[in-house]
């Protein structure tokens, strides 16, 4: 399905919104796929780690409801084809066998994928909501845009100071 097929973007608004409804989705999909990225990982702070952004990506759900809520629109999502194709790459290498740490270096490749389409995602909506004079709309995504960025972050040092050095000697 193309990204814009199921609405008339006859407005700026209406794109904004058709955004966000991708990323409802997105968010609602990564919830879902989180609980197996936990299971897949032997590393203890790998699994605290996905354990802690399960959390924050379920308050996350809750902040894009703020969002519409904001926008006067009822919070729904349309499929989000970018991030359905990178979860199933993830669920790939979740169900990998071999060595622990390869694996969760895989996974923490796997995760960065997810992290990055939502850093570029949320910095373009919430550029779109300061343009549309909804400054707590951009507050919100800000917020969001924060954690996801904060993740990344966290994903890299666990993969550059621990896991990848493992995962070479493996």
């Amino acid at each position: 399905m193309a990204l814009f097929s199921s609405l008339n973007l006859d407005s700026f608004e209406s794109l904004f919104l058709d955004e966000l409804q991708d990323m409802y989705d997105a968010e609602q999909r990564i919830v879902k796929a989180l609980p197996d990225m936990v299971s897949a990982a032997s590393n203890p702070q790998l699994k605290s780690a996905f354990e802690t952004h399960l959390r924050e990506t379920e308050g996350q759900v809750t902040r894009l409801e703020k969002v519409f809520e904001i926008m006067g629109q009822k919070a729904q999502g349309k499929t989000c084809s970018g991030m359905k194709g990178i979860l199933e790459e993830g669920d790939e290498v979740a169900s990998t066998t071999g060595d622990a740490d390869v694996k969760d270096a895989a996974l923490i490749a796997a995760a960065q994928r997810v992290e990055h389409y939502e850093i570029s995602v949320y910095g373009t909506l919430r550029a779109f909501a300061e343009k549309l004079g909804k400054q707590d709309a951009a507050q919100l995504l800000q917020q969001t845009l924060d954690e996801e960025s904060a993740t990344d972050e966290k994903l890299t040092q666990l993969a550059e100071q621990q896991i990848n050095q493992q995962a070479v000697a493996a």
